[in-house]
C-alpha cells in the first residue's frame, strides 16, 4: 500500500453500509450520567444524523430530568429503577451503558428482556464470569450486543492496520503499547471514586486504561493473546483496592510478543507500536481522543509521518453501532471479543501474583 493512499480519505469512514436518510435513527437510553458520559457520549449522540438520546437514565428523578432537558433530542428522564420497570421502553431502540463496570450485568439483563439492544462500556463487567453472564444474556434473548472499543473506527487505526493487512511491515514480530495519566489530577481527585473501588471496578489501571493498548493491539494483529505475565504497583494511598500501575507482557501466536505499560499516576501518554520484518508502524498519540494522532512509518531506510485529521471518536463509535443495527453486517466488537480482554486481563493479575505465565483460556 502506498502512503499516498492513506493521506488520501484517511478519514473516510469505510465501515460505513446504510445510507442514514434511508433508515430511522437508533434511539438511545443512556444509563449512567457521569462525567464521561455528559462530557463525551451525550454530545456526540446530539451530533449524530444516526443516533438520538431519547431517554435518560440515573440515580435520581431530578438529575435524570435536568440532564434530559439539557440533551437535545431526549424526551425522558427515569431513574434506574422505573428502567427496570420499563418505564419509557416505546421510547428507545438501544441502551448505552456508561455505569461502573460491575453494575453492566444488570442492565443487559433488563435490555434483554425489553428486547433492546445493547452498546456496553468496557470492560464489559468487573470479572470474565459475570462478563460470560452478560454475553449469554444477549444472545439468550437474542439482542444485539456490542462492547465499546472506539478504537476500532479511529482512522489512525484502521490506517494503521490496513498498512499492517497490506505487508507493508512485512510479517509482525512485536508490539508495544502504553497509556497513562494521572488520574486525581486529571479525573476525579476524589479517593472514594467507584474506578478505585475493587468491588465496582473489577480492576485498577489495567481494567480501565491498560484495556486500551492490549485490545488495540489485538485489532491491529487480528490476533488473540495466548498467554500473558506481568507485574502491578500502587505508591499512591487512594490506589490501596486496586492496580496503580501495571506493566505486563503477551504472547500471541506466531511468537509475537508484546509489551504494555499502564498507570494511573504519570503524565498523560499514549502510543502504540507494531514491528515486522520490514518496517514500522506507529500511532502517537494513540488513545485520548481529544488529540491529533501522527502515524510514523517505516521501511528499509524509508521513514514518513502521516498526521490524520482529528475526529469525535464516540461519534463514530456510535455511528458504527446504529449502521450495524439498521444493515445486514455483523457487529464488532461482539461479547466474545470483549470476554477475550476480561480473561487475559485476570491472567495478568494471576501472573503478578505467581511470577509465572499465565494462559488465556
Amino acid at each position: 500500500m502506498e502512503l499516498s493512499a492513506i493521506v488520501e480519505d484517511s478519514c473516510a469512514r469505510d465501515w460505513e453500509t446504510v445510507d442514514p436518510d434511508t433508515v430511522e435513527p437508533v434511539r438511545f437510553a443512556v444509563i449512567g450520567l457521569g462525567w464521561f458520559t455528559k462530557g463525551r457520549a451525550l454530545p456526540a449522540l446530539e451530533a449524530s444524523d444516526r443516533c438520538e438520546p431519547s431517554v435518560m437514565v440515573s440515580s435520581s428523578t431530578e438529575k435524570a430530568e435536568r440532564v434530559a432537558a439539557e440533551t437535545e433530542g431526549a424526551d425522558h428522564g427515569i431513574t434506574y429503577e422505573q428502567f427496570h420497570d420499563g418505564v419509557a421502553s416505546d421510547a428507545y431502540d438501544a441502551v448505552y451503558i456508561v455505569t461502573p463496570n460491575a453494575l453492566h450485568l444488570e442492565y443487559v439483563e433488563t435490555a434483554a428482556d425489553l428486547g433492546k439492544a445493547v452498546l456496553c462500556e468496557k470492560p464489559m463487567e468487573r470479572d470474565s464470569e459475570r462478563a460470560a453472564r452478560l454475553r449469554d444474556v444477549a444472545a439468550e434473548a437474542g439482542v444485539e450486543l456490542m462492547i465499546a472499543y472506539r478504537m476500532h473506527t479511529e482512522p489512525a487505526v484502521r490506517r494503521a492496520q490496513d498498512l499492517i493487512d497490506a505487508g507493508y511491515v512485512g510479517e509482525p514480530m512485536s508490539v508495544t503499547g502504553d497509556m497513562s495519566q494521572r488520574l486525581l489530577d486529571r479525573i476525579d481527585p476524589n479517593p472514594d471514586q467507584w474506578r478505585l473501588d475493587e468491588e465496582l471496578a473489577g480492576g485498577g489501571a489495567l481494567f480501565d486504561i491498560g484495556i486500551y493498548p492490549l485490545n488495540t493491539a489485538r485489532y491491529l494483529l487480528d490476533a488473540d493473546p495466548r498467554s500473558v505475565t506481568g507485574n502491578t504497583s500502587s505508591s499512591h494511598a487512594a490506589f490501596d483496592e486496586v492496580d496503580e500501575t501495571v506493566a505486563f507482557s503477551v504472547e500471541f501466536p506466531e511468537e509475537v510478543y508484546g509489551q504494555f505499560y499502564a498507570s494511573h499516576n504519570a503524565r498523560q501518554s499514549s502510543g502504540i507500536t507494531v514491528t515486522g520484518t520490514e518496517g514500522q508502524v506507529r500511532i502517537e498519540p494513540a488513545f485520548f481522543q481529544d488529540q491529533t494522532r501522527q502515524l510514523h512509518v517505516s521501511r528499509g531506510d524509508g521513514r514518513a509521518s502521516v498526521t490524520i485529521e482529528k475526529v469525535d471518536q464516540m461519534l463514530a463509535e456510535f455511528d458504527y453501532f446504529a449502521d450495524r443495527l439498521r444493515g445486514d453486517e455483523p457487529i464488532h466488537a461482539d461479547g466474545d471479543h470483549g470476554l477475550v480482554d476480561m480473561r487475559a486481563m485476570e491472567a495478568v493479575y494471576e501472573a503478578a501474583e505467581t511470577d509465572q505465565w499465565v494462559s488465556v483460556d
